[in-house]
């Protein structure tokens, strides 16, 4: 599971239009936004253990947004879209990533992904 590649082909889908990379990336931001306050909130003000379990997956789960929303905004730069999805095949990948997508359920799944590859990018770096 590819973060990066996951948010480029989110963006971009069937057509590669700008409204979509607009709303895909306030998608991510949102998601951040909203699901980590619900989750801070349902966390500080319930005192059922169900209630606080809600609290934490809400967090976890809009974590996810976060390595999401760090790529969608490096990948608005001019061009930079393009380059990530040089030589692949869009149509296939979004089916794979369609799939995939299913891991922003999972709290803290796309976080750990990411950070995944970022260790794996600086060792190859060396």
């Amino acid at each position: 599971m590819n973060v990066r590649r996951l948010a480029a082909v989110d963006m971009h889908g069937t057509r590669g239009t700008a409204r979509r990379r607009r709303i895909i990336l306030a998608e991510f931001l949102v998601g951040v936004v909203a699901m980590v306050a619900l989750g801070i909130w349902l966390l500080a003000s319930s005192s059922s253990l169900g209630s606080r379990a809600i609290g934490l997956w809400f967090t976890g789960a809009g974590l996810n947004y976060a390595p999401l929303s760090i790529h969608a905004i490096a990948l608005t730069r001019p061009g930079a879209l393009d380059a990530e999805l040089t030589g692949v095949d869009v149509d296939r990948e979004l089916r794979r990533y369609t799939v995939l997508q299913l891991w922003v359920f999972v709290p803290l799944a796309l976080v750990v992904f990411a950070v995944r590859d970022a260790l794996a990018r600086r060792r190859a770096a060396r």
